[in-house]
C-alpha cells in the first residue's frame, strides 16, 4: 500500500512580485481560490500545487538544492507525481474536516521570479516539474498535514 501525499507547505502572496508567506491553514473558496492570495478571483488560475518529489528530480538535474518557496506555488506536497492533464482532478483534505476538489487547468510554467532567484538552469530543470495550475471545483479549509488524493 502506498502512502498518500501530504501537504507540507501552504503559501500565498498578496500581490504579484510580493514575497510568499507561509500559512498553517488556508480557506479555498468555490470558484475563487485561496482567500487573500494574488490569484483569489482569477478566472482559471486559482490554486497552484507542486510536489517535492518532482522538485527533487530538478535538483538532481542541476546538482544543487532548489528551495520550494521560490517556485511561488500555493500548496506543496511531500511526494507524488501530479497529473497535468487538463480536466484531471485532485482532492486535498481529510475525512474529519472535509475535502477541497481541484481541477487541472494546465502545467505551471516556471516564472521569471524563479529564474531571478534560482538561475536559468533551475528554471529549465523545473520545466514540467514546477507544479500545476488548478481551478477550484469545491472549496473548504486545508491545513498542513492534510492528505492529497492524486
Amino acid at each position: 500500500m502506498s502512502v498518500q501525499p501530504r501537504v507540507v507547505a501552504i503559501q500565498t502572496a498578496h500581490a504579484a512580485r510580493m514575497p510568499m508567506r507561509s500559512l498553517e491553514s488556508a480557506t479555498i473558496e468555490d470558484g475563487h481560490g485561496i482567500t487573500g492570495d494574488r490569484y483569489e478571483n482569477a478566472r482559471h488560475r486559482q490554486v497552484t500545487v507542486q510536489s517535492l518529489e518532482e522538485i527533487a528530480d530538478a535538483e538532481a538535474e542541476v546538482g544543487r538544492t532548489l528551495d520550494a518557496i521560490h517556485t511561488r506555488r500555493n500548496i506543496t506536497l511531500a511526494s507524488g507525481r501530479l497529473d497535468r492533464t487538463p480536466g484531471a482532478r485532485i482532492r486535498v483534505g481529510n475525512d474529519q474536516t472535509g475535502w477541497v476538489e481541484l481541477e487541472v487547468v494546465r502545467d505551471a510554467a516556471p516564472c521569471k521570479l524563479l529564474e531571478d532567484n534560482l538561475g536559468r538552469d533551475a528554471k529549465l530543470a523545473l520545466h514540467k516539474r514546477a507544479g500545476v495550475v488548478y481551478r477550484t471545483v469545491s472549496g473548504g479549509n486545508i491545513v498542513i498535514g492534510d492528505i492529497a488524493v492524486l
